[in-house]
């Protein structure tokens, strides 16, 4: 787990080391082990480097290899049986790192070679024969890769911060963004962003810069969730038992896989829930001993707990774990807020990051590694919202794009196009680009119900830019390295091909519960899905309150004029109103002082992020 950097031109400009450097100390925190550039002509590639796998200087990055350069992010977890294939075939090794299996990999199978990784990743390779850059990101999206066109040029990075050191990229507000951002509670697809001079690769993609500058894509994976066809998969799942085992074997491989593959140890961030609960109970069902876990909880509100403690210690106790817990004061939270905010590469509202950011801070003292119950509940259907959504699109045409939409957007979408459009200023409006982009995601082939399209739209989409970026960006804030066995691909090719009765029944994620039966305490199992605890920022009054007004009100915010005055006017007289909160009740005063605090303190940089 690291963070890359990058540029390249193609009108006569060298690259520099005087740009490569203040991108790379935006990138530190990603790796504060090691540190290096490489700088060739036109062409410069920076790293830092969190050392995980080969702890020697022969993980070093960037990495050299003849005409190939290398700065690679991630972790490529069948990396020891793919250096003995490669061995097979002739190429030779000099060290003992993943890093190093990516080039002679794509050295032996062009860029094809990103089919057979197994991990997540997220790296650019340069090639002195083609005079190429090549760029690719994983299946998942759960590392990010960020780019912006230059003059005459591009530069690539980690995050947006190490981007933003550069004073020729467009800050300004992309509208297709401002709409995505608004609409699916802060969620924007790649290639976009919040500014129109930052993107992001799509997952699943790789890349070319072209000697000429053109750049050329290509998707390398897609998902599909179909029901096995049983005259060609002959040995595929037919009964709900069979469903049960298969997938309870890939979900114990994919959390071996992300045991085995590291130097250091591996933790676990628990939060009493039943996903990373179940995690512990597969590391422990392996024959791990001493796992080392972590929860944080928060001060009780008066009208609702702060903490999971008592669901976290029933698992630490059940299986003996080497468990830490930090209780943090809700007058702490608000002052920290702005930390996690400047660790965040896009602006992000789930109000658990900060939670994160604080555990991260308290876990990377202990271990550099530890694994998180991210992606369960989109795989497996856990929110309440699936139930719904596949009751409205039982019986429609899944090529309709307008039913498509009736039957998704009522319980997701965070304001109607119409609000969007009374809420934001007119220089910023756009037609609904939101329910263009996402009606065609949800009459996309290969999928067999209209449940199966939601959920694949979520798995490959939505959660990248929600669960899985917040993840990364508050774990990587102190060097830790989250991994996500839930999101492991093989298991959410085989979890997307089972039927969907089995994953709506018992109130959703139906799979999960019944793999855990016996495994883990039934009080996880049975106990009713909540939101995990905030209440320092749950509730829109006092010093929260004031603090969101004063963001709202200030200068930088009139001048930039994002929204609509009046249209915020009524929001901020009645932040509590039904109407102040969207489908799935998050606050709508939250998204819009969040933007702008995000914006004030990375564009503006009128706020200072330390």
């Amino acid at each position: 787990m690291c963070g890359i950097c990058g540029e390249i031109y193609w009108d006569g400009q060298l690259a520099s080391e005087t740009r490569l450097k203040p991108m790379l100390a935006e990138l530190e925190k990603r790796g504060p082990d090691d540190g290096g550039t490489w700088v060739q002509d036109h062409i410069g590639l920076g790293h830092r480097r969190l050392s995980i796998i080969d702890l020697t200087d022969g993980g070093h990055q960037p990495m050299r290899d003849h005409e190939l350069s290398l700065v690679f992010n991630g972790c490529i977890y069948n990396y020891q049986a793919l250096k003995l294939e490669l061995e097979a075939l002739g190429q030779v090794f000099v060290s003992h790192s993943d890093t190093e299996v990516i080039l002679k990999a794509y050295r032996q199978w062009g860029m094809e070679c990103v089919n057979r990784f197994e991990g997540m990743f997220a790296f650019a390779i340069w090639d002195d024969d083609t005079q190429q850059l090549l760029m690719a990101r994983d299946r998942m999206g759960i590392k990010p890769l960020y780019y912006s066109p230059v003059n005459g040029g591009v530069r690539f990075a980690s995050n947006t911060q190490a981007l933003l050191t550069g004073d020729d990229i467009d800050t300004s507000i992309d509208p297709v963004g401002l709409h995505h951002q608004l609409t699916l509670h802060a969620v924007i697809p790649a290639p976009h962003t919040i500014l129109k001079g930052v993107r992001k690769l799509e997952p699943g993609h790789w890349m070319i810069v072209n000697p000429d500058g053109q750049m050329f894509k290509k998707r390398f994976w897609f998902l599909e969730a179909k029901r096995p066809d049983l005259k060609v998969e002959k040995n595929a799942p037919q009964t709900e038992q069979a469903w049960l085992d298969a997938i309870h074997e890939s979900l114990k491989s994919a959390v071996h896989k992300r045991l085995t593959a590291a130097d250091v140890p591996v933790g676990v961030l628990l939060s009493g829930g039943l996903d990373s609960s179940l995690i512990v109970g597969l590391l422990h069902e392996a024959g791990v001993e001493n796992i080392k876990t972590f929860s944080i909880g928060f001060e009780d509100a008066p009208e609702e707990k702060g903490s999971e403690f008592e669901f976290s210690d029933l698992v630490a106790e059940r299986f003996n774990t080497d468990h830490k817990q930090y209780l943090i004061s809700n007058d702490d939270v608000l002052p920290r807020l702005h930390e996690s905010v400047a660790a965040m590469a896009e602006p992000m509202v789930g109000q658990d990051a900060i939670a994160f950011y604080l555990l991260s801070e308290q876990v990377a003292q202990d271990v550099k590694v530890v694994m998180s119950g991210q992606g369960a509940d989109e795989v497996f259907a856990g929110y309440s919202w699936y139930s719904k959504m596949a009751e409205a699109g039982k019986e429609i045409d899944l090529t309709n794009h307008q039913a498509a939409l009736d039957s998704f957007r009522p319980f997701y979408f965070d304001r109607t196009h119409a609000e969007w459009l009374e809420v934001i200023n007119p220089k910023y409006h756009v037609r609904d680009v939101t329910s263009d982009y996402i009606g065609d995601r949800l009459t996309e082939p290969g999928a067999d119900t209209f449940l199966d399209q939601v959920l694949r739209l979520d798995v490959t989409t939505l959660i990248v830019d929600d669960p899985v970026k917040r993840v990364d960006n508050m774990t990587m804030a102190w060097g830790l390295e989250a991994r996500v066995p839930f999101l492991d691909h093989d298991l959410v090719e085989l979890t997307m091909s089972a039927p969907t009765e089995l994953k709506l029944k018992d109130d959703g994620k139906y799979i999960l519960k019944k793999i855990a039966r016996g495994l883990v305490p039934d009080a996880i199992i049975d106990r009713p899905k909540v939101a995990f605890p905030m209440p320092a920022l749950k509730y829109v009054r006092g010093s929260f309150f004031e603090f969101m007004k004063e963001i709202l009100t200030s200068p930088e915010a009139k001048a930039r004029g994002i929204f609509n005055e009046q249209a915020l006017e009524r929001l901020l007289a009645n932040p509590e109103a039904p109407e102040a909160f969207t489908a799935i009740q998050g606050s709508k005063l939250w998204h819009a002082a969040l933007l702008e605090f995000w914006l004030q303190m990375h564009v503006d940089k009128t706020i200072a992020r330390v």
